[in-house]
């Protein structure tokens, strides 16, 4: 009997101690989400914060100096191609026009003297080529004379609005000074600016679109007109866009900021769409957990991720993924290669809550 008591006693004694030991454990597992990747179909889209600019914005100047004698328009107006926006005191171009007007009729009398002599061999080649020579030197001169008349007066470019006056009536300018400040009433522009990475594939851009804070649920589509070929000092390379198909849209106007999206092929191999919630950092490198249900258990994936989207996903690459592959899209941060994990069901509209 003592025997007996003995050996039970025994064998309680090596129980406990292996339970406390571990050995009798029963294995632990994580609860996580599970989503099945699915190709991209190599569609990416990139996203540039941008402005909006008017399609013309410049500064308009005199091609000649003087004073300022009257400017027609007000800051703010619009103005219509070829209105006549401000003139210069003209006085002393009239003058001198004047004068080269007299001295051009004279010469081209006096030319036209020589030229029937010669004809009539009554006057030297030399005699003939002075005059011939001097009658366009002169029609030059009085050419010059009669354009910088023309020019102390000032129009439209285009059609648009008159942003701001940059000088005032009776102030002296230098030709070239710019005067007036305006902007063109075309269908305005968005402008963005792209780094270097993305700017050496922008041949492989493949459509162009905007939204507005101002504007929700509205997007506009935009064209490409120019890809500046230089760096800014920012090391950035300046987009501009045309908006485009305005037809029962608001008029975005300049100032405005905007949200460009572009959208392009891809050109990596094994491209798919995942969770943002799947990805995690070892060692400087992006990963996932791929999900093995023959074994219940995960095991870590090295990727490279080529955009985060920002409606919660992801854009990665992964030689040896595929569409169809099972990842873990919740607590990756727990988790370690090997470790047995048990998948959260999906809820459905018949089963909120997974209560059935």
């Amino acid at each position: 009997m003592k025997q007996i008591s003995l050996f039970l006693g025994l064998v309680s004694a090596f129980v406990f101690f292996s339970c406390s030991n571990g050995t009798y454990k029963k294995e632990e597992k994580y609860a996580v989400k599970i989503d099945t990747l699915s190709f991209s179909d190599g569609q990416v889209d990139l996203q540039f914060p941008g402005r909006v600019k008017p399609a013309q914005d410049v500064n308009i100047a005199f091609r000649v100096p003087g004073t300022i004698q009257k400017i027609f328009v007000d800051e703010g107006g619009y103005m219509r191609k070829g209105q006549l926006l401000a003139e210069l005191d003209p006085t002393d171009y009239k003058v001198q026009l004047q004068a080269t007007e007299a001295e051009y009729k004279q010469v081209k009398a006096e030319a036209g003297r020589v030229v029937a002599l010669y004809k009539d061999k009554g006057t030297t080649p030399n005699n003939y080529d002075k005059a011939v020579y001097g009658l366009q030197q002169i029609e030059a001169k009085y050419k010059n004379h009669k354009d910088e008349l023309a020019y102390t007066r000032l129009y439209a470019p285009f059609s648009g609005y008159v942003h701001k006056h940059l000088f005032k009536e009776y102030e002296s300018v230098s030709a070239g000074m710019p005067i007036l400040s305006v902007i063109s009433d075309e269908t305005p522009e968005v402008e963005i600016n792209l780094p270097a990475v993305e700017y050496i594939k922008y041949k492989e851009f493949s459509s162009y679109t905007c939204t507005f804070d101002v504007y929700p649920g509205i997007t506009f589509d935009l064209k490409l007109i120019h890809v500046t070929p230089k760096a800014n000092a920012n090391q950035l390379y300046t987009m501009r866009l045309k908006l485009t198909d305005l037809k029962g849209k608001p008029m975005p106007t300049s100032g405005m900021n905007t949200m460009v999206t572009i959208s392009y092929r891809q050109a990596h191999d094994h491209i798919v769409s995942v969770s943002n919630g799947a990805l995690f950092q070892r060692n400087g490198k992006s990963m996932v957990y791929v999900y093995n249900p023959q074994t219940g258990t995960v095991a870590a994936h090295g990727v490279s991720v080529h955009k985060l989207k920002t409606n919660g996903q992801a854009i990665i690459s992964a030689t040896g993924l595929k569409s169809g592959d099972l990842i873990v899209t919740s607590g990756v941060h727990t988790l370690k290669d090997g470790d047995p994990v048990s998948p959260i069901a999906k809820t459905s509209e018949t089963n909120v809550g997974g209560l059935l």
